[in-house]
């Protein structure tokens, strides 16, 4: 990310920040810097015979061999055929499922073990390793019982800032860092701290970083490794010999290893900041980097990979919880919303015409995205309301949006940025939301927002600093100093919340709907929708506190009983205190579960592009993690469409098949089968099939009923018998169906569809 320009490649160019183009920083090729950090070995094979055709130039150091003795030889040199197996079975599997193998290698009468990460790229095999301080596999139920309170705590946190500031907390505990941040990225690329858990004095929390902070190549590898670790930003960087990828002569593309070094732009950057020592936990959400869990020491600091492998985890049960509570936030204010979008329904239902119906609506107008002015055009008419541009500024600023509509759309918060001609009346509109229902008929909807100066806080002068050298070329290099840099932002309204602009798509149609005389209809189902959610809330608030609150009251009388009347009962007295306390877990957890469903029907569908292949390896890996005592074979015969869908509900869709199928099944070999049926081009039926206890003819229709169980309680792991009511109701609410195929002792195959897939 270092870039220089000397006098004669400047030219003519004058020799000011505005000549020293920022992005250059972007097109640094950090995936193939040629170098690993030093606190492993990098050895590259071939893929069909397993012979070393590269290696890192450390391996005297760290395991005893020389690289010209590796140069050329099979891995069998250096591994056991045992080890070699495991190698070559990771070449069919998934690396992600397989990493890491535990390698032993022997040097001057001794074994040194090793943590081995292998994947595949370039037509190349790369085996990295790291050395073990401890011997001993990996015990995944020790895991397991390590983050199982942590996964809890962040899937019950009530708010996205609460699971953030757990996070940081929870990781900066495993893994001791003096401090743990989460780095937000907002629509410009730019970050800020949002939560932050440290023992040092100096606190980053709210601060902001401008984009150029992290380039987009470096955000690019952030989506492809989970996890990124630099235990000392003062190392000396490892060289690869030869330094090309022997077969294609090209650079060796590291961009999925663990070891590869780091910018030097980066270092520089760490080494401004007073960090030694840092580790990078990625956030992602549909797909795209969300933000960074970011950790920082001032000393060297290794972390094992088992500690990395916990908060892997924890980043990543975080990005799947990231969309249930961005979509609880202002809830209250969604509601409203929804409740003025049925308003508009009703009133515009009732009208003649478009124009006629949204007179009666001023105000509602303006309240609907939070807006102090607005403006409805309907052929040459304009009605506007609260403060707006005049009708002639207006005429102008349509004229320039309708090539920037986008899905009937336009909005920005800095309007005058982009169109000169706003600076005029930035005051009063400086943020505009625009909204065409039919340019055949110029019926268009604009909203305003003002300026709102502001005082943004950044973690230090956010300009990156240009040097010139003593030969007069330039040189980028980032900001010394991360204290507190205010800036005065001019020209900006408020922005523009998401689920506002989606109201306003969503009344688009809505309006469509009426011009095409179908909107009572949908007035009728929104009435409908509403009063039923009405009564859900009800029943959602009795059955929390008119119903739990005494509950608890039993439970924790029966155990005051207990510990006060211990001497005074005898055993049968206690037990059935015991029993008492028992009976009322179980019923809290049958309302909690009652609670969840009734709630599925009211949640808005987060419809998005899912991949199911990548859904379905989330939850096997979640799975296997939670059973490591059960051996259990996945199959997935061929690869699964992308679906439209809500991520998050199909998720559970998934799991609760899933886990079912492990769970009824007493065969010793078990396996599980996750496939679909349909030809190109039509609507595909998903199956889950298990080789478990299968169910009874009469009971297939059955098992679909809220709380029925058709074992005892404490049969097969136990539970509320609500899993798969919730499968249903998830499945109906995406236009499908579900039913079941069981043979008793043999097994049984559940089906489903989804509507809506996604084109390939």
């Amino acid at each position: 990310m270092f870039t220089r320009r000397s006098n004669k490649e400047l030219g003519k160019e004058s020799m000011t920040d505005e000549t020293v183009d920022l992005t250059n920083c972007d097109k640094e090729p950090i995936h193939i810097p040629g170098l690993i950090q030093p606190h492993g070995v990098l050895l590259v094979l071939q893929d069909s015979t397993l012979e070393i055709i590269q290696v890192s130039s450390n391996t005297q150091e760290v395991i005893g061999r020389q690289p010209q003795q590796l140069l050329g030889k099979p891995l069998s040199d250096l591994l056991d055929a045992k080890q070699i197996k495991k190698i070559q079975q990771c070449l069919s599997e998934d690396f992600e499922s397989i990493n890491p193998l535990n390698l032993t290698i022997k040097h001057l009468n001794k074994s040194i073990c090793f943590d081995g990460i292998v994947h595949c790229i370039d037509s190349v095999i790369i085996l990295e390793l790291e050395q073990k301080k401890a011997k001993g596999k990996t015990n995944f139920l020790h895991f397991y019982q390590q983050i199982r309170g942590t996964i809890t705590r962040i899937q019950k946190a009530p708010t996205l800032l609460e699971m953030c500031q757990f996070v940081v907390k929870e990781v900066r505990r495993i893994t001791g860092f003096e401090r743990v941040m989460i780095y937000r990225f907002d629509q410009e690329g730019a970050g800020s701290v949002i939560a932050e858990d440290t023992d040092q004095e100096t606190s980053y929390l709210n601060l902001r970083y401008p984009s150029s902070d992290i380039p987009k190549q470096a955000r690019q590898l952030y989506t492809l490794n989970w996890l990124r670790l630099i235990p000392d930003a003062n190392y000396q960087p490892v060289a690869l010999i030869p330094a090309n990828n022997p077969l294609t002569n090209q650079p060796l593309d590291l961009s999925l290893s663990v070891l590869r070094s780091v910018s030097p732009i980066h270092v520089e950057y760490l080494q401004n900041m007073g960090v030694t020592a840092s580790m990078s936990i990625s956030l992602i959400q549909d797909q795209k980097l969300w933000g960074l869990i970011a950790c920082h020491h001032s000393s060297p600091k290794h972390v094992p990979y088992n500690i990395r492998t916990m908060c892997e985890f924890i980043g990543q049960v975080m990005s799947v919880e990231l969309a249930n509570k961005e979509a609880s936030e202002d809830i209250d204010y969604k509601m409203q919303l929804k409740l003025l979008q049925t308003q508009f329904v009703e009133a515009l239902s009732q009208a003649e015409y478009f124009l006629d119906g949204m007179v009666q609506l001023k105000s509602q107008l303006l309240n609907l995205v939070n807006a102090t002015g607005a403006v409805i055009c309907s052929g040459n008419q304009y009605i506007r309301v609260g403060e707006t541009p005049s009708e002639q500024e207006i005429d102008g600023l349509l004229d320039w949006i309708k090539p920037h509509l986008h899905q009937s759309l336009f909005a920005t918060r800095s309007l005058s940025k982009n169109y000169p001609a706003a600076q005029s009346y930035q005051v009063i509109a400086s943020g505009v939301l625009a909204l065409e229902i039919s340019r055949v008929d110029h019926n268009y909807i604009l909203w305003f927002r003002p300026e709102v100066i502001q005082t943004v806080n950044w973690g230090g002068n956010p300009n990156k600093p240009v040097e010139v050298l003593d030969n007069g070329s330039l040189l980028l290099s980032p900001r010394k100093s991360f204290d507190l840099w205010q800036e005065t932002v001019r020209g900006c309204s408020l922005p523009w919340k998401p689920w506002e602009i989606e109201t306003v798509a969503e009344l688009r149609n809505l309006i469509v709907g009426i011009v095409l005389r179908q909107a009572e209809e949908m007035a009728l189902k929104n009435f409908e929708l509403q009063r039923s959610n009405e009564e859900l809330d009800s029943f959602a608030y009795i059955a929390s506190h008119d119903l739990k609150e005494p509950l608890r009251g039993i439970h924790n009388y029966a155990n005051f009983l207990m510990e006060d009347y211990a001497d005074a009962l005898n055993d049968d007295g206690v037990a059935k205190l015991q029993t008492l306390v028992r009976l009322t877990q179980r019923m809290e957890n049958l309302i909690n579960s009652l609670l969840h469903f009734s709630r599925l029907g009211r949640s808005e569908l987060m419809r998005q592009t899912v991949n199911l292949n990548d859904l379905v390896q989330q939850v096997i890996a979640t799975l296997t993690i939670a059973r490591p005592q059960s051996e259990i074979e996945f199959r997935i015969p061929q690869p699964l469409p992308s679906v439209e869908c809500d991520r998050a509900q199909v998720n559970e869709l998934c799991t609760n098949l899933i886990s079912n199928a492990i769970k009824y099944n007493d065969k010793a070999q078990k396996w599980v089968e996750i496939g679909c049926i349909g030809e190109a081009g039509e609507s595909k039926i998903f199956y889950v099939r298990d080789n478990g206890i299968g169910i009874a003819q009469e009971y297939l229709e059955k098992i679909f009923q809220i709380f029925r169980r058709l074992h005892g309680r404490d049969e097969f792991g136990g539970g509320t018998g609500a899993g798969l009511t919730i499968a249903r109701k998830i499945v109906e609410r995406h236009g499908g169906r579900i039913w079941v195929e069981s043979t008793p002792t043999q097994g049984s195959t559940f089906y489903f569809t989804l509507s809506a897939e996604a084109n390939p």
